[in-house]
């Protein structure tokens, strides 16, 4: 009896994972892990990866996908660079926050059209407008990485306090905030900003916005109409003193830092001297010493220390306030350290305004809602604040450096300015110039960023702030991208409609 002949087996080789559908096959060539990285972003935008959820290992997920280890290695690093995943141990790679994606218009409200969004003179609700504008790529200054927020770090520490607190902590609180909080403000005033300050000293309030609020109605009791700002300087600062009644001179900042011979006749002046906004220039050693003599004659300084942590290239810069305590009214917030959505901040005053000052925030709200205060000082308390921090700065400079090499390739005539701090860059570029077009033409493709013009009282040279912060390095560069044909045709505003 003959044998039979052996067919040969058929092997089917399988190159996909059960885990997302996730098929190898349909990847580009050279182009594994940007691939892979993307259709995990995807599916934590979408919700089939919620935040608290568990990636597979990478040797196993790499074993079914028939790939090299390092393409997943390298994707989950690329996620864990925006904020996305984090290594926990042990218990793997664990999804810890969504991508930030614009909100949609609401329904029956249509989006405003980008020449709309972007007047030749900015209207009282410039801001309210911008943020709500769609865009796939947000390169406005000022944005944090919400993405980063610590969210398992915040948990623990709200269970934290939480478990310590008496029936009675949920009541009605010292309009100046907690006593937890302004004790550890007081600390991390000191350890970060070399500011000497006791607790009963420090207000707690709803941010930036409302310290200026309380403010100029403190300085206007007291015969102060009259606040100079810098120019360029912030459109949002100057706009909030002017809606209280301040009228707001420009003073001229160049390398050096605001101009102090400008500010004779002044009774008070806003100033950003750790990283000043737009241009990122650091108050220099000779101006702060004018400066210091043109307080000691009288006058008064309004410091606004709004990202002084977020430094990269330089040794840190002492606060005004360090120095001239009862000169300078001295406001900073967690918004970009966290998230602007706490509205947690704090306010210092000279003694002669510490009363009104009080006064005026038990007036407005009674106080901040106790509980993130708690949160947040044991946050500080433990150690995680200065750790978001360090990790902050790390992912910041990626970005910074990714926008800066876009801009060197897509934007060759344009000048950078205030690299070595921040989370923005200010750009200029050619004179003639529209940057209100150019931003307006840059949101109708789905780029928002900003015009220098709208940060300037006076004439000045074109450009653009764009925050880096907010972005991974692949959006920054598209962003920019988008940017450099829109310069090079002669930037046409895009029509209404």
């Amino acid at each position: 009896m003959g044998r039979a002949k052996r067919r040969p087996v058929e092997q089917t080789i399988t190159t996909g994972s059960d885990f997302l559908q996730l098929d190898i096959g349909a990847a580009p060539r050279g182009g594994r892990t940007g691939w892979l990285a993307e259709r995990l972003r995807a599916a934590i935008a979408d919700g089939t990866l919620p935040v608290g959820s568990r990636l597979p290992p990478s040797r196993v997920l790499a074993a079914e996908l028939r790939v090299s280890r390092s393409v997943v290695t390298d994707a989950y690093r690329r996620l864990t660079e925006d904020g996305h995943v984090a290594g926990r141990g042990r218990a793997g790679t664990v999804v810890v926050a969504a991508p930030v994606r614009p909100r949609p218009p609401a329904p029956g409200n249509a989006p405003t059209p980008p020449a709309e969004v972007f007047p030749a003179e900015p209207g009282e609700d410039v801001f309210d407008t911008l943020r709500t504008a769609p865009a796939r790529i947000d390169l406005s200054p000022g944005v944090p990485d919400l993405a980063a927020f610590p969210r398992s770090a915040w948990l623990r520490a709200e269970r934290t306090v939480l478990g310590r607190l008496a029936p009675a902590d949920f009541g009605y609180g010292d309009p100046r905030g907690t006593p937890a909080l302004r004790r550890a403000l007081a600390t991390w005033l000191a350890r970060n900003r070399g500011i000497s300050v006791e607790p009963g000293e420090v207000v707690v309030v709803a941010g930036v916005a409302q310290a200026l609020g309380l403010l100029a109605q403190v300085l206007r009791a007291d015969g102060i109409s009259t606040v100079g700002v810098e120019d360029p300087g912030s459109l949002g600062a100057r706009r909030h003193l002017a809606n209280w009644g301040l009228a707001t001179p420009p003073v001229t900042v160049d390398g050096g830092g605001v101009q102090v011979d400008e500010l004779a006749g002044l009774p008070a002046v806003m100033l950003t001297p750790a990283h000043q906004f737009p241009t990122g220039v650091v108050l220099d050693g000779g101006r702060r010493r004018g400066l210091m003599r043109w307080a000691e004659a009288g006058g008064l300084i309004v410091e606004d220390d709004y990202d002084a942590e977020h430094r990269y290239d330089r040794p840190p810069v002492p606060a005004l306030r360090s120095m001239l305590a009862e000169h300078v009214c001295y406001a900073g917030s967690v918004s970009k350290l966290l998230a602007p959505a706490l509205r947690i901040g704090w306010l210092l005053v000279p003694r002669r305004y510490r009363a009104a000052v009080v006064a005026a925030k038990r007036d407005a709200d009674l106080g901040n809602a106790a509980l993130p205060q708690l949160v947040l000082a044991e946050l500080m308390d433990s150690g995680e604040l200065e750790r978001q921090l360090r990790l902050l700065r790390r992912r910041h400079i990626r970005r910074r450096d990714a926008m800066i090499r876009a801009i060197g390739a897509h934007l060759p005539g344009a000048t950078v300015h205030g690299a070595a701090a921040g989370l923005h860059l200010m750009v200029t570029l050619a004179a003639g110039v529209d940057d209100v077009g150019l931003a307006a033409a840059a949101l109708a493709q789905g780029v928002k960023v900003q015009p220098l013009s709208w940060h300037r009282q006076r004439p000045g040279v074109p450009g653009l702030v764009l925050g880096y912060a907010a972005s991974a390095a692949g959006d920054i560069e598209q962003g920019i991208a988008t940017l450099g044909p829109l310069v090079r045709r002669g930037l046409p505003a895009p029509t209404a409609g």
